[in-house]
């Protein structure tokens, strides 16, 4: 059972003969009472406190565990991003390495068609030199064949 400072002060004693002084014992219990109803007020307002300061961690705790959360997504998005510029950039450089062979190819494939163009074009010039050899020497024969004939050159000016 708690004891309360009124039940301090109501507190009555039996008289004997010989036992206490009243006066001192109800002086006693007035001041005993009086101390106690102190100790009361200031636990009652150390509990209050003690309210309010445990109010106030769980406000600073929560506040912290929201910290600890938002700083852990922070991390983890920051990871991700990372992650994902890393893939993005090794794509790029896949697809940059691709067109670079692709350009590669077809530099060495357009090398191979100018030489093969080149090739032809020294084969004709081959051919057409040979022809034209050919038709040069042959009307030089015929230059010559007209030159020895009597009257070639009155004949090749009356067929023109």
């Amino acid at each position: 059972m708690k004891m309360t400072p009124l039940d301090i002060r109501q507190k009555r004693f039996e008289v004997n003969f010989r036992g206490y002084s009243k006066k001192e014992a109800e002086a006693f219990l007035e001041l005993t009472a009086g101390e106690f109803e102190e100790v009361v007020r200031e636990n009652i307002s150390l509990k209050e406190e003690l309210k309010r300061v445990q109010a106030r961690l769980e406000q600073h705790l929560d506040r912290e565990k929201a910290l600890q959360e938002t700083m852990v997504t922070a991390q983890r998005i920051s990871e991700d991003v990372k992650a994902q510029a890393k893939k993005e950039a090794e794509v790029i450089v896949a697809e940059a390495e691709l067109q670079a062979d692709k350009i590669v190819a077809s530099a060495n494939n357009r090398l191979v068609e100018l030489v093969r163009e080149l090739n032809e074009l020294k084969r004709q010039k081959v051919q057409f030199e040979s022809h034209l050899e050919a038709l040069v020497d042959s009307h030089k024969k015929l230059l010559d064949s007209w030159k020895t004939q009597p009257g070639g050159e009155v004949a090749y000016l009356v067929k023109k």
